[in-house]
């Protein structure tokens, strides 16, 4: 798998095509998630969708000739990487759902490039923290205090869920940076490793917090809502995922917060009924200006 030298990581035509599909999938995946979380604990949810999109990328892996190399260090990574970039992140932000709705979730999400810079300045060459992206850094965290605010005047659970997101976007930051250093022969073996590791992680944790009754309750919408998350915000979106991170770097990527936002609070509002007040708004304003700023060159 080609990665560009860091010297040179920039974005073209084509996979800034691809991150707005991608906005588009992982936007409507708070929509699943919130429809699963009906019948569903975010225990169950997480593993559910990474058993299932690992399924079928391994499917799709065998069908197209995928060599899938596997040791004691690929492995560990692959569990490390399923941790970080998967799990821990959708147990949280499912659970943070519950609480605060979909679409303050998804705007607090947004912050995981603020973490990404920091991160990838420390630990890469050629993605190096500068003043115009500190002073990006510096607007979006006031916007999402601004965001925050009519949640945190409540009840201290709420305040609870919104670290919880953030510490969510932190994980996948970290996630981000650290596949980069991933020595895979494509981004299908990547997706596939990382998403394989989740699943091991999760089967555990699954049986001690569910059990067997998981699957005796199930509607046909929550079918529907995990096959969707599995297929097309998780299998699908992971591979393209992967396949800007090799061509355009951890921190341009990174910027796919910039319009999940967008499309998971249009349909928080339209399809879930959610109530959304101008502090959401004014703050979400604020954070895409942040995130612009810093992403800019």
């Amino acid at each position: 798998m080609t990665i560009r030298s860091t010297s040179n990581l920039h974005m073209t035509s084509t996979e800034w095509a691809l991150l707005l599909f991608l906005s588009v999938l992982w936007g409507a995946g708070y929509l699943f998630g919130q429809i699963a979380l009906a019948e569903l604990s975010p225990f169950a949810i997480a593993f559910s969708r990474v058993a299932l999109a690992t399924m079928a990328l391994l499917a799709v892996g065998l069908f197209a000739g995928q060599t899938f190399r596997l040791s004691w260090k690929v492995g560990a990574l692959y569990l490390a990487l399923g941790a970080l970039g998967v799990l821990v992140p959708s147990i949280l932000m499912l659970w943070s759902q519950v609480r605060i709705g979909a679409g303050l979730t998804s705007l607090l999400g947004a912050t995981s490039p603020l973490f990404t810079v920091v991160i990838a300045h420390f630990l890469t060459r050629g993605e190096k923290m500068t003043p115009l992206r500190l002073g990006g850094m510096a607007v979006a965290l006031v916007g999402v205090a601004i965001a925050t605010r009519p949640v945190a005047d409540g009840a201290g659970e709420s305040i609870l869920a919104e670290l919880a997101v953030l510490a969510a976007a932190f994980c996948q930051a970290y996630a981000a940076v650290l596949a980069r250093r991933c020595d895979a022969s494509s981004p299908l073996e990547l997706a596939t490793g990382q998403l394989a590791g989740a699943s091991l992680l999760s089967l555990p944790i699954l049986l001690v917090v569910e059990g067997p009754r998981m699957l005796s309750r199930l509607s046909v919408e929550t079918v529907l809502a995990l096959l969707a998350l599995a297929l097309l915000t998780t299998a699908l979106g992971y591979l393209i995922f992967f396949r800007l991170l090799v061509r355009a770097g951890a921190t341009n990527v990174a910027l796919i917060s910039l319009l999940v936002p967008v499309t998971a609070l249009f349909l928080a509002a339209v399809v879930l009924g959610e109530e959304l007040s101008w502090s959401v708004f004014a703050g979400a304003v604020l954070i895409l200006a942040g995130l612009v700023t810093f992403g800019a060159r």
